[in-house]
């Protein structure tokens, strides 16, 4: 298991820049010494391009047609974000920390073969190959808010199969209280993994977690495709989570190993910055993050991101049927 990071720069509240100045999770990484101002500087610019363009022709990503069915429960009548906003605009620093650089750094990503995990404590540990990932269960077409703990939001077909299904089949001890999450860990393809200054000063691999009731909600999902087709590299290819009602750093991408545990695992934002990103990071307008309130959001739509769609935030994202899984919990000290 990696060791937890640990800084050797101590943030005060004087170091902290507004929202208004910096308009991304970089701000911090810059003010802890891991991204140096040049590379700064032009990686905004990249993504200031980005902004405010509205009609800029981009290159869909092409990848493999999916059978699906489309439930109507999960076909929400809310506007789309376009397919190239969503597959040119991420946060995946394995290949590097600014908007844009996933979808320019991935084109290479090899994701087959692969294999995923599933062990620890369950009766029936299993191995995913790569077609196993499209073909063991059956796929469902979600339309799913995802909400980004920046303040942004996209609206997402994505294509997949309960994380439930899966955790079944590998049967759960009755022990089993928590659900652990690892990304490949590959600095060969990955460039941000290479270094802990390009990859964002992250201790990699990313690792992430959920509860065991939470990891069984039906709303949780693991996603193989979206827009009809396979994941494209940048959004998590070959197999990422989603989880709508959690901010979107929770729904860790590229995942290799599911291990069940009776301990909290670590996570990786939480490892890092553990007073602004909790494990249970739901999606909460009344606990505002250091640099971003989260009263409201700029849902990408057809437009940039700072001048359109300003709309309130939700409690749980919207998804107000997981609520019972925090009975009774103070969700400002378990953010």
């Amino acid at each position: 298991m990696a060791k937890p990071f640990k800084s050797s720069v101590k943030l005060t509240d004087n170091d902290v820049t507004s929202e208004n100045v910096y308009m991304n999770r970089r701000s911090l990484l810059k003010s802890m010494g891991f991204v140096g101002a040049s590379t700064l500087l032009a990686k905004s610019a990249g993504a200031a391009g980005w902004f405010w363009e509205d009609e800029e022709e981009k290159a869909a990503f092409k990848g493999k047609a999916l059978e699906f069915s489309q439930p109507s429960k999960f076909q929400i009548a809310e506007t789309r974000t376009p397919e190239d906003k969503v597959t040119s605009y991420n946060n995946f620093y394995e290949f590097g920390t600014s908007k844009d650089a996933p979808a320019k750094n991935a084109t290479g990503f090899q994701t087959n073969p692969w294999t995923l995990k599933v062990d620890g404590m369950v009766k029936n540990p299993l191995e995913l190959d790569h077609d196993a990932l499209t073909k063991r269960f059956p796929l469902e077409e979600r339309i799913y808010r995802l909400r980004c703990v920046e303040a942004w939001s996209m609206v997402v077909p994505w294509i997949g199969f309960e994380l439930g299904a899966l955790l079944k089949q590998a049967d759960p001890l009755m022990s089993a209280k928590y659900v652990a999450f690892e990304t490949l860990y590959d600095p060969e393809q990955m460039p941000g993994q290479r270094n802990r200054f390009t990859g964002g000063g992250i201790d990699y691999p990313y690792v992430e977690g959920l509860r065991l009731d939470e990891a069984m909600h039906p709303l949780t999902l693991m996603s193989v495709g979206l827009y009809g087709k396979t994941l494209p590299p940048q959004n998590g290819a070959p197999i990422r989570l989603v989880v709508p009602w959690k901010y979107g750093f929770k729904s860790i991408k590229s995942i290799v190993r599911i291990r069940l545990t009776d301990k909290k695992p670590p996570t990786t934002w939480n490892r890092l910055a553990a007073n602004e990103y909790g494990f249970y990071a739901n999606v909460n307008p009344n606990v505002s993050h250091p640099r971003w309130s989260q009263s409201s959001e700029r849902r990408i739509t057809t437009g940039g991101l700072l001048a359109r769609n300003r709309i309130d935030t939700q409690m749980f994202n919207g998804y107000t049927e997981v609520a019972p899984l925090y009975k009774d919990m103070d969700l400002s000290r378990y953010y």
